[in-house]
């Protein structure tokens, strides 16, 4: 109970600042979100994955554990995002799982995450850019475990 007390207000003070990474070599996704995230089976994951290592442990490690590898952190272990996805042997049930997974990643990257009036995580629309938070989505994937 009281690292639950410790922990709320640090992650209230939390202020969403952009990582120094550039995002040059992934494909432009433009200003309008995509409900899918693009890079997932693309030529271009292999550098999703690196570039996204680089924007999480410069944004995410702080609250969500380093090179996403713990949870011990005091945020969820982001890598039991897609688990329930993974499970799946069906391409076309698995594909509508990640559609359901990424709405869920993409909406609460954008707007954070507030919980009875506790702000979580700080909302990343208009400092992450949405090519970095999908990168960040497609390395998180790869750290899974259970796979």
């Amino acid at each position: 109970m009281f690292l639950a007390l410790t922990v709320q207000p640090l992650a209230a003070q939390e202020v969403a600042v952009a990582p120094d990474v550039q995002a040059g070599s992934l494909p432009p996704l433009g200003a309008s979100w995509l409900a899918a995230n693009p890079y997932r089976h693309q030529a271009a994951a292999a550098e999703a994955v690196a570039i996204g290592r680089e924007a999480y442990n410069q944004a995410c490690a702080r609250c969500h554990g380093g090179d996403a590898s713990t949870n011990a952190a005091p945020a969820p272990d982001l890598r039991n995002l897609d688990r329930g996805c993974r499970r799946i042997a069906d391409p076309t049930l698995k594909a509508r799982c990640q559609a359901d997974n990424d709405a869920y990643f993409a909406k609460t990257v954008r707007q954070g995450k507030v919980i009875l009036g506790v702000t979580h995580m700080p909302p990343w629309q208009g400092v992450l850019s949405q090519e970095l938070a999908w990168a960040i989505q497609v390395f998180i994937e790869s750290r899974a475990t259970g796979r």
